[in-house]
């Protein structure tokens, strides 16, 4: 059944282009996180706004948690026009472009502001270039918030402490970055963790921390350590083809509603961030926040992810690292 919605998910992006009007059209929307997750929240936020704005012309089905695409099959079903629109996390995109793990260098960005600040001030420009030579436009990117390290095994305080500990990646750079620190690395969907760490098949795994209360992680796994390392964008990327099925005004309502939420999602994610680490502290999860004076250790623990960047990405990934650190 899934592949058969599959094959038809692409067909929901109208007729050739018309003049704007009350033409109707329907898109399918797929992404991978729980439905309470804020991002998740965030489509539902988009799919209210573009009702709305297009007075009931604009449906769009929106399936979440996997029931469609899984986070490593999503992406190819977004540039082959499987789905119209997903919501992926550019470590998957770094499969297809590697500069997308740009997000996941660690220590890269100091600040949520910082990312902003460099998306807006030509990551997000360059990257889209990337973008739109696989058939993909990305309507926004979306804030996912700073990733952290939770286990069931023991307190991590420094880099030392990762040693004999097998941890979730969930890529290739943030598997790079778990060797570095010197732990082992595994690769897997972010729906199978929870039950891979109870299984001990892995002892933990790195995410932010909406992710780990909303995929209930406090259960399986009882030390966070909080080092703010990375910080992996979702992309809300459509199908040009898609795209360019809508009439201009159609893709002017689905450009508008997608920065509103974008600009929402912005000024929410470090509190909904503190507010995950509250519950999960709360959830008995027992928390250690490396102290700024103690970064220097992990960030050159880890400098060495920074050299395998650049040679997965060359004189682009160059010019991406100058264009985030000099936000």
């Amino acid at each position: 059944m899934i592949m058969a919605l599959a094959v038809t998910a692409g067909c929901g992006g109208g007729g050739d282009k018309k003049s704007a009007g009350s033409e109707k059209v329907t898109l399918k929307l797929a992404h991978n996180l729980p439905t309470a997750h804020p991002l998740a929240q965030g489509m539902e936020a988009f799919n209210k706004k573009l009702t709305e704005k297009s007075n009931g012309t604009i449906t769009l089905n929106i399936y979440p948690s996997g029931q469609l695409f899984n986070d490593k099959s999503m992406n190819d079903a977004i540039m082959s026009g499987g789905i119209d629109m997903g919501l992926n996390s550019t470590a998957m995109w770094s499969t297809v472009i590697p500069a997308m793990e740009v997000f996941d260098v660690p220590f890269l960005f100091p600040s949520y502001e910082k990312v902003d600040h460099a998306i807006d001030g030509g990551l997000g420009d360059k990257l889209a270039g990337e973008l739109k030579k696989k058939g993909v436009r990305p309507v926004i990117w979306a804030d996912y918030g700073f990733v952290q390290f939770a286990n069931s095994k023991k307190e991590i305080t420094k880099p030392e402490d990762f040693a004999g500990l097998k941890l979730r990646g969930y890529g290739e750079l943030p598997s790079e970055t778990i060797k570095a620190l010197g732990a082992s690395p595994v690769t897997m969907g972010s729906g199978e963790v929870y039950m891979a760490i109870q299984r001990g098949v892995v002892d933990g795994q790195t995410s932010g921390t909406t992710a780990m209360y909303d995929r209930k992680m406090f259960e399986v796994t009882k030390y966070l350590t909080i080092t703010n390392h990375a910080y992996p964008e979702f992309i809300l990327a459509m199908n040009e083809k898609s795209f360019q099925r809508l009439t201009p005004e159609q893709q002017k309502i689905v450009t508008d509603a997608a920065n509103e939420v974008r600009d929402e999602l912005r000024k929410n994610a470090k509190a909904e961030d503190m507010a995950a680490l509250e519950k999960l502290k709360e959830k008995g999860m027992q928390v250690y926040v490396v102290p700024e004076v103690e970064l220097p250790a992990w960030q050159s623990a880890t400098k060495p992810v920074w050299d395998i960047f650049v040679k997965h990405t060359g004189d682009l990934g160059k010019e991406l690292i100058e264009i985030c650190s000099k936000q």
